[in-house]
């Protein structure tokens, strides 16, 4: 009887061993569950904000993108030229003053939009500009006085024609009555008005070479849907492709300059980036106006509302600069070296149908200065002001704020046969600048990315802790039990000895009390 009540102790023991072994398993697991989830769990919430992020038809996501919920403004300055006759007649510096700002809301949406077998998305740009005079300093019919740039880019582009042609320029400019400076107003400037000069040529030049146009404006056309074609990656198969142009109006590359890296086109519109931003990247975009691929690097942290951070990018201070400070910038030089802009100067005029305009940011900021020593009534450029920048939020990609700050030049060519420009100097001539961005994203995004930013970390830690915690608490409370157990073995096997020794003695006793045959 004895006998079978210790083995059937035993048998309880090792049920009882095996409990607080599966305990530690358990415990182990725990452990080991946290440390993964301490290294891994940023990659797994990556993942998860990859997936949202990429542009899916029908998601969140593609639908901001596709008519974003912002109101951008664009901001246009305007250098009236107040001494155009004492400039012409006396060779006068040019005075300037600057009138603005006259401001647009615009609206964005993405039409058109066909979803392609490569992983990529093509449609065209709308965009739709509306005056707001509340914001404005004047009104779209304020008159200004201006360079005349159809004109002044045909007698510079024929400064290297034969003789004959500049006087028969001449002589044509004279019947038209067209001279070095109009007065338009500010919506015509922009818009369009019909030039003498762009009319002739629509009756008298070939077909194959005709300006796409009918009217001059510095901003013709765009105010509608654009017959430009752009495809991108929709960042669903990679998501380090999300966002990138992929092709423009069906070419993978620019046609304009001496290279294939400069004729990259593999940046965003500058709206969205790639997630996962780390302060070490360059970030690249790409506008039809800039004429190339314009790179953007890190310059601070800044804070656009609260638990929102933002990683500030602008353009490198030699991006403008000359072949000597910036020998990347040769193959943008249209004819080789001699046609290179010089510092704080880009030469856009092979996008512009080679009229010869210069772009720089306001005020001729980060250029030489002789460019503002030429004129008067330029206030000497001020970073705050006149910088270009982008505030991008460094996990999800997306632009929190923006402005876009970019100067329109006329670079002139003095041409001696035309006498009606026979005065007008060779001289970089500033006509307007542009400030084009928004102030900020609307909460529904922003608390969107506040979350991302905030949540998961608060999440992770509290995971790891509890698994920390409760694995620990497991793992010493059966290592406790199991020590304790092993006590209770030593003295169950004591007990079990002398049981077995008094069992012994037990049974010789009786032996030598038997009789014996």
């Amino acid at each position: 009887m004895q006998g079978r009540k210790h083995k059937f102790c035993t048998k309880l023991y090792s049920t009882y061993l095996r409990k607080w072994w599966i305990t530690i398993a358990i415990a182990v697991c725990l452990l080991i569950l946290g440390i993964l989830i301490t290294c891994e769990f940023t990659a797994l919430i990556n993942l998860i904000i990859n997936y949202q992020v990429a542009l899916r038809p029908g998601s969140q996501t593609f639908g901001w993108w596709a008519k974003p919920p912002v109101e951008p403004k664009i901001s246009v300055y305007v250098y009236n030229v107040t001494n155009a006759n004492e400039f012409l007649n006396n060779a006068s510096k040019p005075i300037l003053d600057e009138v603005g700002p006259y401001v647009y809301t615009e609206s964005w949406e993405k039409v058109n939009v066909v979803k392609n077998e490569n992983g990529t998305l093509s449609y065209n740009l709308k965009k739709i500009y509306i005056f707001r005079e509340d914001l404005s300093v004047g009104m779209e019919d304020d008159v200004v006085i201006v360079p005349n740039i159809p004109m002044l880019s045909a007698t510079s582009q024929s400064k290297h024609a034969a003789r004959f042609l500049r006087l028969a320029m001449a002589s044509i400019m004279d019947i038209l009555k067209i001279k070095p400076f109009v007065q338009v107003s500010v919506g015509q400037l922009l818009w369009g008005y019909e030039d003498p000069l762009l009319k002739l040529a629509k009756d008298v030049v070939p077909k194959e070479q005709k300006l796409p146009y009918e009217e001059f404006g510095l901003m013709y056309g765009k105010n509608g849907t654009s017959t430009d074609r752009v495809t991108i990656f929709t960042g669903v198969d990679d998501i380090t492709q999300y966002g990138i142009i992929d092709k423009f109006n069906g070419r993978s590359y620019l046609p304009h300059w001496l290279s294939d890296n400069c004729n990259r086109l593999n940046g965003t519109d500058g709206s969205i980036f790639p997630p996962h931003i780390e302060k070490d990247r360059i970030l690249f975009v790409y506008d039809k106006d800039l004429c190339r691929l314009l790179p953007l690097v890190y310059e601070k942290e800044v804070q656009i509302k609260e638990n929102v951070l933002g990683y500030r990018f602008t353009p490198p201070e030699n991006v403008f600069g000359d072949v000597e400070s910036n020998p990347e910038n040769a193959c943008f030089c249209p004819a080789g070296q001699p046609s290179c802009s010089p510092k704080g100067l880009f030469n856009v005029s092979l996008c512009q149908y080679d009229s010869p305009i210069m772009l720089s940011f306001p005020h001729f900021y980060l250029g030489d200065d002789s460019f503002l020593t030429a004129v008067e009534g330029i206030s000497p450029p001020d970073k705050d002001k006149h910088t270009f920048f982008i505030d991008v939020h460094p996990t999800m990609g997306t632009t929190l704020r923006a402005r876009a700050r970019v100067q329109i030049n006329l670079a002139v060519s003095q041409v001696f046969d035309i006498k009606q420009v026979a005065n007008f100097p060779d001289i970089v001539f500033p006509i307007l600048w542009f400030e084009e961005g928004i102030d900020e994203l609307p909460d529904e995004i922003t608390d969107l990315m506040s979350f991302a930013e905030t949540v998961p970390p608060k999440i992770r830690l509290v995971i790891i802790i509890a698994l920390f915690a409760l694995g620990a608490l497991l793992f010493l409370l059966a290592l406790f039990c199991l020590i304790r157990s092993s006590h209770r073995q030593s003295t169950l096997h004591l007990e079990g000895s002398n049981y077995l020794a008094t069992a012994q003695f037990d049974l010789t006793k009786k032996k030598a009390k038997e009789p014996k045959n």
